[in-house]
């Protein structure tokens, strides 16, 4: 099997990246192991990142995802296949099941050059709550980490969580204050929560889903560019998501546009992608960094 033809090969069929559609994937970019992806400060966190994440939920739910059901061996090398391409950046959730994975792949890395996200459900209702220096206690033995540099309140859907999850918002800051998380802040599922995140002085950083189809949005993309743009000047690190639109949109054309999308029009830092094979990580590597240097 040619070059070409394992490329293409790797990158059809998978979620995060998958071709739905039975398109024709024209990949024009070498994949030179010496390019690695560049780092960057992630707003006013105090955090400097790789601008690309590997992600860890892609079709998460019941502490489960694409990834995960890879098997812990053939995470452990697709996760390390990114760290030697300059990813540091592990998006993790106890939704997705994945801590004990990445868990196991930073065993053997360096703990310090690594970057830890991970993000909590949280519940209006008092009864469903769970104590959050519990969770992250349990978190913490999962990963194996002490710390994590960043944690969200996962899938913010309304405007008003900054009432609605008060509790949370107050203990995940305690959590900063004693040294458990580095910088918090909020994944957004609908444009007032991304509006309110965007203004909120407790927000250090937010997770937005951004692409230049409006696929799986919280709004049309001049809105939500429009909201993070106001983000970025307050100071927030704005991390990408669903930036080829749950694997809708994968074709050659359509991943470049994206890409492009988003480090020049979308107000990000940096990303979060849901790869499933080495192959999808070098093409995102090259194609970045073709963009950021051109």
């Amino acid at each position: 099997m040619n070059r070409r033809k394992f490329i293409q090969t790797g990158l059809t069929g998978l979620a995060g990246f998958s071709v739905i559609s039975s398109g024709v994937l024209n990949l024009n970019c070498s994949t030179s192991k010496a390019m690695t992806i560049d780092k960057v400060k992630l707003g006013n966190s105090g955090l400097t990142v790789s601008r690309i994440a590997m992600g860890t939920g892609s079709r998460g739910y019941n502490r489960s995802s694409n990834q995960t059901r890879l098997g812990m061996e053939r995470f452990i090398e697709l996760a390390h296949h990114a760290y030697e391409r300059g990813i540091n950046f592990f998006d993790t959730a106890d939704g997705y099941g994945s801590h004990p994975y990445v868990g196991n792949t930073i065993k053997s890395l360096p703990r310090e050059k690594v970057i830890l996200l991970t993000k909590m459900w949280t519940y209006e209702d008092p009864d469903k709550r769970e104590p959050v220096e519990k969770n992250l206690d349990r978190y913490r033995q999962e990963t194996g980490s002490d710390y994590f540099d960043i944690l969200l309140m996962h899938c913010m859907s309304s405007g008003n969580w900054n009432e609605t999850r008060k509790y949370y918002m107050d203990a995940f800051l305690k959590a900063k204050q004693d040294g458990i998380v580095k910088a918090i802040g909020v994944s957004c599922h609908n444009i007032d929560a991304l509006a309110e995140a965007a203004v909120n002085p407790w927000v250090e950083v937010i997770m937005a889903r951004i692409n230049p189809f409006g696929t799986n949005m919280d709004g049309p993309p001049d809105a939500v560019k429009a909201i993070l743009e106001k983000a970025k000047n307050n100071g927030k690190g704005i991390i990408g998501m669903k930036i080829f639109g749950e694997g809708k949109h994968v074709t050659d054309d359509e991943r470049q546009q994206s890409l492009e999308f988003a480090l020049s029009k979308g107000n990000t830092h940096c990303m979060t992608l849901g790869f499933e094979s080495e192959a999808q990580i070098d093409d995102a590597v090259e194609r970045v960094m073709k963009i950021v240097k051109s």
